[in-house]
């Protein structure tokens, strides 16, 4: 039962953070001030702590799911998966110190809004961040029937 309750709770994580980086994509848009940059930040908040719940519940289903450690420990494709979802960790920096950066000069100028410039490269580093997060079910897909063993 244990192993069926970490893989909903994964599952419905990854497409959790599916969706919170398509509305950032979305929000992040010429324009952005005031309250929707203030709902990006919260959105950009939510998605950082749904990837730490993804690294606790994933580490759980490794050591304590129905598989053996080993199962993943040992695979190619599970290495590759985890370096994807690393790769997506490390896209979402640049996004989330610009977000904080307008953020806090929203605090102190209200009229504020972001350069077209800046936000054309978040824009292209969350697209970047949503190619790559696009691996993580392949490879995820190919782990659960075997492949890499």
């Amino acid at each position: 039962m244990s192993d069926l309750v970490l893989a909903i709770l994964h599952h419905l994580l990854i497409l959790s953070l599916a969706g919170l980086l398509a509305v950032e994509r979305v929000l992040a848009r010429p324009g952005l001030s005031g309250a929707s940059l203030g709902t990006l930040a919260r959105i950009d908040a939510a998605y950082g702590a749904t990837a730490g719940l993804i690294l606790v519940v994933g580490f759980c289903r490794v050591y304590w799911g129905a598989k053996v450690p080993a199962f993943y420990l040992e695979n190619p494709v599970f290495w590759a998966k985890i370096a994807a979802f690393a790769v997506v960790g490390l896209l979402s920096i640049l996004p989330t110190i610009a977000i904080l950066k307008w953020r806090k000069q929203a605090k102190a100028d209200p009229a504020f809004t972001p350069a077209a410039d800046d936000l054309a490269k978040v824009r292209r580093v969350l697209g970047l961040e949503l190619v790559v997060f696009a691996l993580i079910p392949i490879f995820a897909a190919a782990m659960a029937r075997g492949y890499g063993l």
